[in-house]
Protein backbone atom coordinates (compact mmCIF):
# COMPACT_ATOMS: atom_id res chain seq x y z
CA UNK A 1 0.00 0.00 0.00
CA UNK A 2 3.11 2.19 -0.63
CA UNK A 3 1.25 4.62 -3.42
CA UNK A 4 -1.31 4.86 -1.65
CA UNK A 5 0.06 6.09 1.43
CA UNK A 6 1.30 8.84 -0.21
CA UNK A 7 -1.68 9.45 -2.25
CA UNK A 8 -3.08 9.81 1.62
CA UNK A 9 -0.24 12.62 2.63
CA UNK A 10 -1.02 14.41 -0.12
CA UNK A 11 -4.57 14.43 0.39
CA UNK A 12 -3.70 15.50 4.25
CA UNK A 13 -1.18 18.03 2.79
CA UNK A 14 -4.28 19.39 0.38
CA UNK A 15 -5.90 20.12 3.59
CA UNK A 16 -2.87 21.82 5.66
CA UNK A 17 -2.56 23.64 2.63
CA UNK A 18 -6.18 25.46 2.87
CA UNK A 19 -5.96 25.64 6.25
CA UNK A 20 -2.60 27.67 6.59
CA UNK A 21 -4.61 29.69 3.80
CA UNK A 22 -7.60 30.24 5.98
CA UNK A 23 -5.23 31.22 8.71
CA UNK A 24 -3.39 33.29 7.02
CA UNK A 25 -6.72 35.42 5.72
CA UNK A 26 -7.74 35.36 9.43
CA UNK A 27 -4.83 37.28 10.06
CA UNK A 28 -4.72 39.32 7.12
CA UNK A 29 -7.79 40.50 7.68
CA UNK A 30 -8.03 40.57 11.53
CA UNK A 31 -10.74 39.27 12.05
CA UNK A 32 -10.49 37.81 16.26
CA UNK A 33 -11.37 33.78 16.30
CA UNK A 34 -14.11 32.27 16.64
CA UNK A 35 -15.87 34.63 14.43
CA UNK A 36 -16.67 33.51 10.87
CA UNK A 37 -17.38 37.61 9.54
CA UNK A 38 -15.17 39.36 7.45
CA UNK A 39 -14.77 40.17 3.95
CA UNK A 40 -15.69 38.19 1.43
CA UNK A 41 -11.95 36.91 1.02
CA UNK A 42 -11.99 35.66 4.09
CA UNK A 43 -15.10 33.58 4.08
CA UNK A 44 -13.57 32.07 0.63
CA UNK A 45 -10.96 30.90 1.97
CA UNK A 46 -12.75 29.91 5.22
CA UNK A 47 -15.25 27.94 2.84
CA UNK A 48 -12.32 26.00 0.98
CA UNK A 49 -10.65 24.64 4.44
CA UNK A 50 -14.45 23.72 5.23
CA UNK A 51 -15.24 21.86 2.47
CA UNK A 52 -12.14 20.36 2.15
CA UNK A 53 -12.31 18.75 5.91
CA UNK A 54 -16.26 18.01 4.47
CA UNK A 55 -14.65 15.82 2.07
CA UNK A 56 -11.93 13.98 3.49
CA UNK A 57 -13.94 10.97 4.54
CA UNK A 58 -15.85 10.08 1.23
CA UNK A 59 -11.96 10.25 -0.21
CA UNK A 60 -10.05 8.57 2.52
CA UNK A 61 -11.97 5.77 3.05
CA UNK A 62 -13.07 4.58 -0.25
CA UNK A 63 -9.24 5.27 -1.18
CA UNK A 64 -7.97 2.56 1.53
CA UNK A 65 -10.94 0.21 0.74
CA UNK A 66 -10.00 0.70 -3.16
CA UNK A 67 -6.01 -0.49 -2.17
CA UNK A 68 -7.08 -3.25 0.07
CA UNK A 69 -9.73 -4.71 -2.52
CA UNK A 70 -8.31 -3.74 -5.99
CA UNK A 71 -4.70 -2.42 -6.16
CA UNK A 72 -2.42 0.28 -4.26
CA UNK A 73 -1.35 1.81 -8.43
CA UNK A 74 -5.73 2.07 -8.56
CA UNK A 75 -5.99 3.49 -5.19
CA UNK A 76 -3.14 6.06 -5.40
CA UNK A 77 -4.49 7.34 -8.88
CA UNK A 78 -7.75 8.18 -7.35
CA UNK A 79 -6.29 9.74 -4.61
CA UNK A 80 -4.24 11.57 -5.86
CA UNK A 81 -7.10 12.86 -9.01
CA UNK A 82 -8.85 13.89 -5.96
CA UNK A 83 -5.95 15.87 -4.40
CA UNK A 84 -5.36 17.66 -8.09
CA UNK A 85 -9.41 18.26 -8.03
CA UNK A 86 -9.06 19.89 -4.49
CA UNK A 87 -5.95 21.97 -5.54
CA UNK A 88 -8.10 23.34 -8.60
CA UNK A 89 -10.96 24.23 -6.79
CA UNK A 90 -9.42 26.12 -3.84
CA UNK A 91 -7.98 27.95 -6.72
CA UNK A 92 -11.03 28.78 -8.58
CA UNK A 93 -13.12 29.61 -5.43
CA UNK A 94 -10.52 31.92 -4.35
CA UNK A 95 -10.16 33.97 -7.26
CA UNK A 96 -14.11 33.54 -7.48
CA UNK A 97 -16.76 31.28 -6.37
CA UNK A 98 -18.22 30.65 -9.28
CA UNK A 99 -14.84 29.18 -11.24
CA UNK A 100 -14.85 25.85 -8.56
CA UNK A 101 -16.45 23.52 -10.89
CA UNK A 102 -14.10 22.10 -12.71
CA UNK A 103 -12.36 21.43 -9.19
CA UNK A 104 -15.75 19.93 -7.55
CA UNK A 105 -16.44 17.97 -10.43
CA UNK A 106 -12.53 16.45 -10.72
CA UNK A 107 -12.51 15.67 -6.93
CA UNK A 108 -16.20 14.28 -7.17
CA UNK A 109 -15.52 12.13 -9.92
CA UNK A 110 -12.29 10.82 -8.19
CA UNK A 111 -14.85 9.59 -5.30
CA UNK A 112 -17.17 8.17 -7.13
CA UNK A 113 -14.03 6.15 -9.21
CA UNK A 114 -12.38 4.90 -5.86
CA UNK A 115 -16.04 3.89 -4.90
CA UNK A 116 -16.86 2.18 -8.25
CA UNK A 117 -12.62 0.71 -7.86
CA UNK A 118 -13.53 -0.72 -4.13
CA UNK A 119 -17.13 -2.31 -5.70
CA UNK A 120 -15.13 -3.82 -8.55
CA UNK A 121 -12.52 -5.43 -6.62
CA UNK A 122 -14.86 -6.40 -3.55
CA UNK A 123 -17.09 -8.47 -6.60
CA UNK A 124 -13.71 -10.26 -7.86
CA UNK A 125 -12.84 -11.45 -4.41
Amino acid sequence: MFFTAWATLAALGVYFWTGVNAGRSRIRHNIPAPSMEGPEAFQRSQRVQANTLEQLPLVLVPLWMCAYFLGDVWAAAGGMLWCLGRIAYALGYYRDPAHREIGFITGMVACALLICGTIFGLLLT
